[in-house]
């Protein structure tokens, strides 16, 4: 059996599993709750023709309706359209702390696994004071420091998930070191940066992709707290945990709250179910 072939048999058995699994009902659900999520940050205006900013005041508090689907709320805004325009801003904040999440954690957990000893050290004890502050007090610290608006708020939380992704991309990159491709690799002659980037790097990431869908929705759920706390873009946005926020002074009519409440809690549901499916091919 040649280097190569060794070297790419995890990849290619994972994709095997991957191709050879058929997704339960739910898991195609929860698809299409993302989907539709998705869909609702991309093109806003394709699924509905109501402005989330100005409203009729005369159409204020009306309960949901064939009209208004969500409702509307205290200045005859609809609901539905809030909560629509309004997944932009939540979807794609929650990409940007997964992005650096997974990037600054990887990077760390990569050159602390390869290399070891004093690299291995230094960055373990990052990690560490990183997991001593509990994950939402350390994002609420730093969007306080760099300032509130949703962007900031997104960057709290992905600085808040480094130490996560940072331990698993470690445990993962120690495992795949002891691999045979890789002693093999070094007894050929490979160089330490060649074997890391060719061989370690896409063994070992392989467990980050359920992890990070996972932490794609956790955080959806932070950076919605955070709004709903007043740390996010302030009205007329509409993120999600802001909508919460307002509708809370409303409790008389309750499907200002549970309407974009529901919303937030059925896509972070889904990401979680697919995040556990896809555990199932690793």
């Amino acid at each position: 059996m040649t280097l190569a072939s060794v070297s790419s048999t995890p990849g290619a058995t994972a994709i095997g599993r991957l191709r050879g699994l058929r997704a339960p009902p739910v898991v195609i659900l929860s698809f299409l709750v993302v989907a539709l999520a998705i869909g609702w940050s991309l093109a806003p205006g394709f699924f509905t023709h109501y402005d989330p900013v100005n409203g009729t005041p005369a159409q204020k508090l009306l309960g949901p309706s064939a009209a208004h689907w969500f409702g509307t709320d205290h200045l005859g805004r609809d609901l539905y359209a809030r909560v629509v325009y309004g997944t932009a801003s939540s979807v794609a904040s929650a990409l940007i702390a997964v992005v650096i999440g997974v990037v600054a954690g990887g990077v760390v957990g990569l050159l602390a696994g390869f290399f070891g000893g004093w690299v291995d050290t230094v960055f373990a004890r990052l990690v560490d004071v990183l997991l001593a502050i509990p994950k939402f007090l350390l994002a609420v610290i730093v969007v306080t420091a760099v300032g509130f608006d949703t962007t900031n708020a997104a960057i709290a939380t992905g600085v808040s998930a480094v130490a996560l992704f940072a331990r698993v991309m470690r445990s993962e990159v120690i495992k795949t070191r002891q691999a045979t491709f890789v002693e093999s690799s070094f007894l050929l002659g490979g160089s330490r940066w060649h074997i890391l980037w060719r061989h370690v790097l896409p063994n070992a990431s392989r467990s980050v992709l359920p992890l990070a869908v996972l932490q794609f929705g956790d955080s959806i759920l932070v950076i919605a707290s955070l709004a709903f706390l007043g740390y996010g873009d302030p009205p007329p946005a509409s993120d999600w945990g802001l909508l919460v926020s307002i509708g809370k002074d409303y409790l008389k009519w309750p499907w200002l709250v549970y309407a974009p409440a529901l919303v937030t809690i059925a896509t972070v549901l889904s990401v979680n179910r697919i995040s556990r499916w896809l555990r199932k091919t690793d």
